[in-house]
């Protein structure tokens, strides 16, 4: 079988080209561009949760990278908001890439989700902790494996921020897939059986960037589909509000304040 990637050992060799290319020639034209004021980006993929997300609080659109980055100030603090590059996983970590280089240390990224689960319905939050790697991105960067984590501390602050704002989201883990018109029953079964409660696009790029590069990030999606109860697609007020309060939830949770591990956090992903 023709091993993925083709050139064996890919992910320990150097590549030719860096994001901080990127960084150097965006400074060219824009001296002083940087993120590391920042608390972090948040990762948008609806565009009317993106404008929603920017009007609401006073910020400055910078043409840094691939896509609409903004720049939020919130309370005393800044935090970077992004989105209006594209879906899925070589979309995602193209601009995670670029958005480390010019000096983010940590990112969420806050999107919609399929589930494959009976007991999850639209508008549910489901904080991601672990990302099944059926992507082809992560593979780029990491050795192969079936899975990667994310950042506990900054998981256990999204966690947190969604909590204090009265809501107990569920956590565990997302099959993470390109081919969005792939998906297949044998697939829904055997992930569901083990425990994973979402399908998405990103979330195993995400998480493998940053591990790569250094730095933090996390994922939070609303349940807006099912892969085990098809129905016809309708638009569904409950997923909207649900990422209305992701992203607040995130926007906090973006920041440097550590937070304890809560006692008896180990609950059940299933």
């Amino acid at each position: 079988m023709t091993p993925f990637p083709l050139h064996p050992g890919k992910y320990a060799l150097r590549a030719v080209t860096e994001p901080a290319e990127h960084a150097r020639h965006v400074r060219d034209r824009y001296p002083g561009a940087t993120l590391s004021s920042t608390d972090g980006v948040v990762l948008l993929y609806q565009q009317d949760v993106l404008e929603k997300t920017v009007n609401r609080y006073p910020c400055r659109r910078v043409h840094w990278v691939r896509g609409e980055l903004f720049i939020l100030k919130r309370r005393d603090r800044q935090v970077a908001v992004c989105g209006g590059f594209g879906l899925g996983a070589p979309a995602t970590a193209l601009v995670l890439d670029q958005l480390i280089a010019l000096g983010a240390r940590r990112a969420i990224t806050v999107g919609t989700a399929a589930t494959l689960r009976t007991d999850l319905s639209p508008g549910q939050l489901v904080v991601c902790d672990n990302a099944l790697r059926d992507e082809g991105v992560s593979r780029h960067y990491l050795p192969p494996g079936s899975h990667i984590k994310a950042s506990q501390q900054l998981t256990y602050a999204l966690a947190a921020s969604l909590r204090a704002r009265g809501v107990d989201a569920r956590r565990g883990p997302s099959w993470t897939t390109d081919a969005l018109y792939r998906e297949t029953s044998a697939e829904v079964s055997r992930y569901s059986g083990h425990g994973v409660l979402t399908a998405d696009m990103e979330a195993a790029a995400v998480f493998a960037v940053a591990k790569y590069r250094g730095i933090d990030a996390a994922a939070v999606f609303a349940v807006a589909d099912s892969l085990v109860e098809r129905r016809p697609r309708r638009e569904q007020p409950e997923v909207a509000a649900a990422l209305h309060t992701a992203v607040e939830a995130a926007l906090g949770a973006v920041g440097p304040a550590k937070v304890r591990r809560p006692q008896g956090d180990e609950r059940a992903t299933g």
